[in-house]
């Protein structure tokens, strides 16, 4: 028999992760906004620092295709409650990383944060990989942006 109440049960999770994925970056975007400046604008940068400007797409992006990887995963037979709570230790972490770096404007505690951040990224693409390819691969662009920010995060740390 089929189940009606299947779409409005897939409708809501996705809501439900669209929700806690992007929580992380109106949090991070509104400690950004408040603590920024003029602080970030004194700071030496590398060479390889991007303009402001990029990393508002690059993230909206990025947190759209993390909500879609766990979302994907979650309506996947082999799902399992672990990957869950690993998913949203991440954005824990996630979230914390502009706390440390732009209110409390310590570079060496959002060094240490990234590092937990991605180990947390590289166990859900592991995780992912075992149960669904397509949230295994909307997770790698993350991970690579996240290593340029780890990049970056050094930079930082060393220069100033």
């Amino acid at each position: 028999m089929y189940n009606t109440n299947m779409p409005k049960n897939k409708f809501l999770s996705f809501l439900f992760f669209l929700i806690i994925t992007f929580s992380a970056s109106f949090i991070g975007g509104f400690v950004t906004i408040s603590y920024k400046e003029p602080w970030y604008s004194q700071l030496i940068k590398s060479n390889y620092n991007p303009p402001d400007w990029i990393f508002a797409p690059v993230w909206t992006t990025l947190y759209l295709m993390m909500a879609l990887a766990i979302w994907i995963f979650w309506n996947s037979k082999k799902r399992d409650i672990n990957t869950i709570y690993i998913y949203l230790f991440h954005i824990f972490f996630n979230t914390t990383w502009s706390i440390a770096f732009f209110a409390l404007h310590n570079i060496l505690l959002a060094l240490l944060n990234l590092i937990i951040l991605i180990s947390f990224i590289i166990i859900l693409i592991l995780r992912f990989r075992r149960v669904n390819l397509v949230s295994y691969y909307l997770m790698i662009p993350y991970l690579l942006w996240t290593s340029y920010a780890l990049f970056l995060n050094l930079s930082l740390y060393i220069l100033n």
